[in-house]
């Protein structure tokens, strides 16, 4: 049985698909497809998988897509296209064959939606907004999320809007800092939007924030001091659903549905810069800030986290690490590092990719430099060993780059110039 024929048979009868909780989501041509019939299960395993909000579908930054290239020709892939969206550093979302990234012009943020094949602009909508050029130059921070036919931005003023992702319609916007008393942090927000059942959390305030999704109304709100910078992430305790945020000077982990308070662990930052996004496994949630503060591992439970090591061998400035097979993989301030995580032990350096960015698929690294060179390399303890690289873009990029279906995003600053890459191997 041929993919087409089950997507005509979900687009006659998708009221069974719904009953029987299987949804059909067709990404690419190479997406995943579970299908029951009957009593017996039949799925299509494939390499591409959509990346559709920040850190991607595991919140991790780690994808499940196989089968991409590393074998370039001698000039590096082939660009399949550029598309110019203005200053920024959110990165990239994708999902369902589009593109979605935004930029400031003008003080003006705008959200592009771009065909994932082509590049061409698909629609865009604009709103006011500064640019907020402090120490860097400036433009959105947080990544757009794709949620169903919702698109949900958070702007570095503190405008939480949904979009129509059919059209790009404003269906609702929200104003915290008018609204809700919000207080603006010192490099402004920067954490994405988080999605949880009906909610849309973000690192806004003291401990945080929800609202529905659905229309923007306030769900839970802890307190009005300025937040941290990163992305809330989510985790269970127990049977418990749970978010973790990183705030200003602590970790706080929260119920996710109710926003109550279950336990803080304390880590003050010079300036109060916590940004890179907790990790965790196996009951265990691992953190790490720049500006000298260092990394910590903690076991958790319902009643709070219990060091299990700290030092300074991991100083994430605002990019996160990965997780890997008992070892984690990050950027030491301007230094890509491997620590063992269970003991913390770094177990090598790599020099002379500045303040880069990684995520992470089929077991290797995909690097972005400062200076927009692409480096793919195994992640392995035992070193770091390039399998091929390419300059990709000049400039400044801060900003980690993305792998869905096939093709790598990434993006640079102050150009304003986002660039797509095949790796699909055909």
């Amino acid at each position: 049985m041929r993919l087409n024929l089950i997507q005509l048979y979900v687009k006659i009868n998708p009221y069974f698909f719904r009953r029987i909780g299987v949804e059909l989501r067709r990404t690419s041509k190479n997406c995943a497809v579970a299908v029951v019939f009957g009593l017996g299960l039949w799925v299509v395993t494939a390499e591409g998988a959509d990346w559709p909000n920040w850190r991607g579908p595991n919140h991790n930054g780690i994808s499940d897509e196989t089968g991409w290239s590393t074998t370039w020709p001698e000039g590096g892939p082939k660009i399949l296209w550029k598309a110019s969206i203005g200053t920024g550093f959110c990165s990239i979302a994708v999902s369902g064959g589009r593109v979605y990234t935004m930029g400031n012009a003008n003080n003006t943020d705008t959200l592009y939606c771009l065909d994932a094949n082509t590049g061409k602009e698909i629609w865009k909508q604009s709103y006011p907004c500064p640019l907020f050029n402090k120490s860097h130059e400036g433009g959105p921070s947080a990544t757009p999320t794709v949620d169903g036919d919702s698109i949900y931005t958070f702007s570095k003023n503190g405008d939480i809007v949904c979009f129509k992702a059919a059209t790009g319609q404003i269906a609702w916007r929200r104003k915290l800092p008018k609204e809700l008393g919000t207080r603006v942090p010192t490099w402004y927000f920067a954490g994405s939007p988080f999605v949880f059942e009906n909610l849309i959390i973000l690192n806004a305030g003291t401990a945080g924030t929800a609202l529905n999704k659905a229309d923007g109304k306030v769900v839970w709100q802890n307190g009005n001091t300025a937040g941290g910078y990163a992305t809330a992430v989510p985790f269970t305790i127990g049977n418990e659903k749970c978010v973790a945020i990183f705030g200003s000077n602590e970790l706080i982990a929260l119920a996710a549905g109710t926003g109550k308070v279950l336990w803080r662990v304390p880590w003050k930052t010079r300036w109060d810069v916590n940004a890179a996004d907790p990790i965790f496994s196996d009951n265990m949630i691992f953190i790490s800030s720049g500006y000298d503060r260092g990394c910590g591992l903690f076991k958790i439970g319902a009643d709070g986290a219990t060091k299990v090591w700290e030092n300074k061998n991991m100083r994430n400035h605002f990019n996160s690490c990965v997780l890997w097979k008992g070892s984690i993989y990050g950027f030491d301030e301007s230094d890509l590092r491997c620590l063992d995580w269970k003991s913390g032990e770094a177990k090598w350096t790599q020099e002379g990719l500045g303040k880069g960015s990684l995520m992470l698929a089929d077991g290797k690294l995909i690097i972005l430099s400062e200076k927009g060179k692409l480096v793919i390399a195994p992640a392995s303890p035992d070193g770091f060993k390039e399998l091929c690289s390419a300059q990709i873009l000049k400039g400044k990029c801060w900003t980690m780059p993305v792998l869905a279906n096939g093709r790598i995003y990434a993006r640079n600053n102050p150009d304003g110039q986002l660039v797509c890459v095949d790796v699909s191997g055909k």
